[in-house]
């Protein structure tokens, strides 16, 4: 089957006369057509805040971790799949994956990149509105939430992660976190580079909080805050000692009440969906 005939479009399910979503389209529809036709020096300089997914080890690592943990035989949510990469993490640790993204262009990439690496077989990729998922009631046994969130209306996305995991499944988010004033400067300072919407709702811990009412269950951890600097070494050989370093500290401070609130990024688990 051909990947244009496995990218299923739910255009009925979009709110088309919805700015807010379309603007969401838009953004990330343009920003593959740049990936695939812009140089990979230009893409890199329209789209600056790639450099500092170069610091991330460690929250890679632990989602790695939970993701090896969970994923053998279970049916799995790539909730807004962007261009695939975590459908096909899901699928190398041994999930079934179901997959989308509001963006029919980024759709498609990751339904070709799943074929590439061989698990075309055991995806499916649509192209949905996060807040009116297709799925039915309590599909799924784990759903991966990776820079999500943000994009979208918080409460209907909760509302809907929990109806359609399973009463025993299990959630893990990965979001960017809204305290660090320095870091809020610096998304201030490139509006291009985010819609205007995203720019506005980075997550808070009240809004991490928030799941609380639609899941028993919450852990959170915190990630990236020291090691940030690294990003300035990342063309060097100290980058990989000095990274070291810097996460021992974020070890350290990011347990701290109030300095944890200054990380870069928050990593939560939910599970228990209440579904009265």
């Amino acid at each position: 089957m051909s990947v244009e005939q496995r990218v299923v479009l739910q255009t009925d399910d979009l709110t088309i006369g919805d700015l807010r979503k379309q603007k969401e389209i838009d953004f990330h529809n343009q920003r593959e057509c740049d990936r695939l036709h812009l140089g990979h020096d230009a893409f890199e300089r329209k789209y600056s805040n790639k450099k500092w997914y170069t610091v991330v080890r460690k929250s890679h690592d632990h989602v790695s971790e939970w993701l090896a943990a969970n994923c053998l035989g279970n049916a799995a949510l790539d909730y807004c799949c962007g261009l695939g990469g975590m459908s096909i993490e899901l699928a190398r640790h041994g999930a079934h994956v179901s997959a989308f993204d509001i963006s029919d262009q980024s759709a498609r990439t990751a339904r070709h990149a799943l074929e590439e690496a061989g698990f075309g077989h055991r995806a499916s990729v649509y192209v949905m509105d996060a807040e009116n998922l297709a799925f039915a009631d309590n599909t799924f046994d784990l759903i991966v939430c990776s820079g999500v969130l943000h994009h979208l209306d918080l409460e209907r996305a909760y509302y809907e992660l929990a109806r359609v995991l399973k009463p025993g499944g299990k959630i893990i988010c990965m979001e960017a976190l809204g305290h660090n004033p320095a870091i809020a400067l610096y998304r201030r300072l490139t509006p291009h580079l985010r819609t205007e919407w995203e720019a506005k709702h980075i997550l808070k811990i009240g809004d991490v909080k928030l799941a609380r009412r639609y899941f028993e269950r919450s852990e959170t951890r915190f990630f990236h805050l020291f090691s940030i600097a690294g990003v300035l070494f990342r063309q060097t050989p100290l980058f990989r000692p000095l990274l070291t370093i810097l996460e021992v500290l974020d070890d350290i401070f990011l347990k701290m009440p109030g300095v944890k609130l200054m990380a870069w990024q928050v990593i939560f688990e939910l599970s228990g969906p209440r579904k009265d």
